[in-house]
């Protein structure tokens, strides 16, 4: 360890970079991902066609919370694909209208909007109402809905703290035990998918109404796995690494100076994409995924293990450095 401070200080004073870069506030933003000094990421092209052969979907209905945008609207288009029928929920009824009419003209599938305010139970249950009304009891549930900022903890008042709570766990709860009980109510199954995130397993700073409302969700769907699949119902949670929607980004990366430092800890070397969150989803609710259940399966191009390991840092260092620190090591004496 001696011999890796040392060659720290070494490195620091030749001024070679050990840390991720990172933009300053008033450079001008570019995209990251047109970035050539990741050459690797080659290797890993992104792929947007479903996986799943077409029909898997035929006659089932799904209900997708947050169905409006993002990565919402990639699994609700990718559903509908593949024979869905969709009901997209959120607030915005304007967004959800105009999403629902693109979708059933690409897909020929029909996609129904219904508002819903996921924090309030009674709009939970109108909006289940409307959906059962139009669609039927769905097969599929997905919660997606969520909302999210950074901020320092200590700037935190109740009303932040609550807002995200209330939309991310409480909201996946009450579609959750309202839908749940109906179904349990009828005798039919479904698959369950929560969206959460990486940090809702290691917890992080600067988000922590959401890394704790996420947690939560991973735990309620995990415990549920447990008692409900008597019922003929399977609960999984995918955990999606940093992906670019404008939703997200607008709010934990107004200024783009992080998109450089999210992709310098991936191995991958690229963000994700929608179409590549949608294919898990849909795998995971479909009949090919029968046997999965409690589930939580992270998709982040290896981002979570890379700020895990202490040493990964290391990757930056140079072999002219790494001949300078296996010298320093052979000279080290005792243990």
């Amino acid at each position: 360890m001696a011999s890796l401070l040392l060659l720290r200080a070494s490195l620091a004073r030749r001024g070679a970079p050990l840390l991720s870069r990172q933009q300053g506030l008033g450079e001008p933003r570019r995209r990251a991902s047109d970035d050539k000094s990741r050459p690797h990421a080659s290797h890993f092209p992104a792929q947007a066609a479903p996986m799943l052969p077409p029909g898997t979907f035929a006659g089932k209905v799904a209900f997708v919370t947050g169905g409006g945008t993002g990565l919402g609207r990639g699994m609700v288009s990718m559903l509908s694909a593949l024979g869905a029928q969709c009901v997209i929920a959120s607030r915005k009824l304007d967004v959800l209208q105009q999403t629902a009419a693109e979708i059933t003209a690409e897909t020929g599938n029909k996609v129904h909007a219904v508002q819903c305010d996921v924090r309030d139970p009674a709009s939970v249950k109108a909006a289940v109402d409307s959906a059962v009304e139009v669609a039927g009891l769905p097969q599929v549930i997905i919660n997606n809905a969520a909302g999210n900022f950074v901020s320092p903890s200590e700037r935190l008042s109740p009303n932040a703290w609550r807002t995200i709570t209330d939309i991310v766990l409480n909201g996946s709860a009450f579609v959750t035990l309202d839908l749940g009980k109906r179904l349990i109510q009828a005798g039919k199954g479904a698959a369950f998918l929560a969206i959460t995130t990486i940090y809702a397993e290691s917890g992080s700073g600067f988000v922590v109404p959401s890394a704790a409302a996420k947690a939560g969700v991973e735990a309620m769907y995990k415990s549920l796995a447990a008692e409900w699949g008597r019922y003929g119902m399977r609960f999984n949670v995918i955990q999606p690494g940093p992906i670019r929607t404008k939703g997200a980004f607008s709010r934990l990366d107004p200024s783009g100076m992080f998109e450089e430092v999210m992709l310098d800890r991936i191995p991958v070397g690229r963000l994700g994409t929608v179409p590549e969150i949608a294919n898990l989803a849909t795998f995971l609710c479909s009949d090919y995924a029968s046997w999965a259940s409690g589930a939580v399966v992270r998709l982040d191009g290896g981002e979570y293990v890379s700020m895990a390991g202490e040493f990964n840092s290391l990757k930056q260092v140079s072999k002219e450095q790494w001949d300078m620190m296996e010298t320093m090591i052979r000279k080290t004496k005792g243990s």
